[in-house]
């Protein structure tokens, strides 16, 4: 919503941002941060030796008794044919064996390479990158609607669609302040036209390039609710 005024929209009706996950994904995610795996401001010590189950323990009550896995079914309030469970098992959570490896990290950290071991594309996966934009808007009393949208799959492992529309874009903004071309000084957000306009026209010699349609105007849900 910060974006509101930078781009002049403070007052249209209805401002909206939405990210497609898989079903169970930002479910799944809240566990960690329930567990406060994924906090980043503080390090333990010894995780270079810490098992990826020590880790765990770490969240949890001590217990002379329970094991670390009923200890998460119970601080997480899930049963053992739990969606959510299968999910923690198959990123192998509770081995005794795997170490962190990682010399006093961060929760964060440590979370971090365990989903990596798991998470990490295999030499043959591609990713792919989704972005639609819906415009809906009056103009000279008539309803309008433009629909933007871009796809872009990666190559491989290495030369992935994150990688590629992340890092391209810095480095062509990085040659032109070297050639010039660029003059704002100091730390810009990426919405001054001297920017974005010749950046984007380089990186449709690179395939990413949104498609722009016209569309009747569909309102923002069945009831014929007004967007903008």
């Amino acid at each position: 919503m910060k974006y509101r005024s930078i781009y002049g929209l403070e007052d249209v009706m209805t401002l909206y941002r939405g990210t497609i996950r898989r079903v169970g994904f930002s479910k799944a995610w809240n566990m960690f941060v329930q567990l406060g795996m994924t906090d980043d401001s503080y390090t333990i010590q010894n995780t270079e030796n810490m098992s990826y189950a020590e880790f765990i323990n770490v969240f949890l009550p001590y217990s002379p008794v329970d094991s670390v896995e009923s200890k998460v079914r119970h601080a997480l309030k899930i049963d053992q044919d739990d969606l959510m469970w299968y999910k923690l098992l198959e990123l192998d959570i509770f081995n005794r064996n795997k170490k962190i490896g990682i010399k006093n990290a961060t929760p964060a950290q440590a979370l971090q390479k365990i989903l990596m071991d798991k998470w990490t594309l295999k030499p043959d996966d591609k990713d792919m990158i989704v972005m639609y934009h819906k415009f809906g808007y009056e103009l000279n009393g008539e309803k309008k609607q433009i629909d933007s949208k871009m796809v872009l799959i990666g190559k491989d492992q290495h030369v992935t669609a994150m990688a590629i529309t992340v890092g391209l874009p810095v480095a062509m903004a990085a040659i032109r302040i070297l050639n010039g071309e660029i003059k704002t000084p100091g730390v810009q957000r990426p919405i001054s036209k001297e920017v974005y306009g010749p950046i984007l026209k380089e990186l449709e010699s690179h395939g990413i390039q949104f498609q722009e349609q016209e569309l009747e105007y569909l309102g923002y849900n069945a009831i014929g609710e007004a967007v903008c």
